[in-house]
């Protein structure tokens, strides 16, 4: 389900999937997510926990940057999705996503993996 595009055109775009696999969400954000695009990925993921999704995974492979904003709706929405019962996985963080989570620590309240299939076979 293709959940559109939103953004400020001079900042970049951000595109976000959802697919289901087995008992798991996969959550796709593509692009840029900051400020101006955390809105989709926050609605997104937490439509996922209310229809009771146990297990979300953020596949975040396609996605180019991530600043303050967008790590706080990851936060927000695993502290919800851990309330409900369930958990959000990180998955094929790109390099520069990476550094966002090891600079400020985020990485160690999260499961991550190295791939998408590592996520899924978890």
């Amino acid at each position: 389900m293709d959940r559109g595009m939103v953004g400020n055109p001079s900042r970049g775009r951000l595109q976000v999937e959802v697919r289901r696999v087995g008992g798991s969400s996969i959550v796709s954000p593509a692009g840029e997510l900051d400020h101006y695009t955390a809105e989709l990925l926050r609605e997104t993921l937490e439509g996922c926990v209310r229809e009771g999704d146990a297990r979300v995974v953020v596949d975040c492979s396609r996605l180019d940057f991530c600043d303050s904003t967008g790590l706080n709706v990851l936060l927000g929405v695993r502290l919800k999705a851990e309330a409900a019962g369930g958990a959000v996985h990180l998955a094929a963080m790109t390099p520069v996503v990476a550094r966002v989570f090891e600079i400020t620590g985020a990485g160690a309240v999260f499961t991550v993996h190295d791939t998408l299939d590592s996520a899924l076979a978890d």
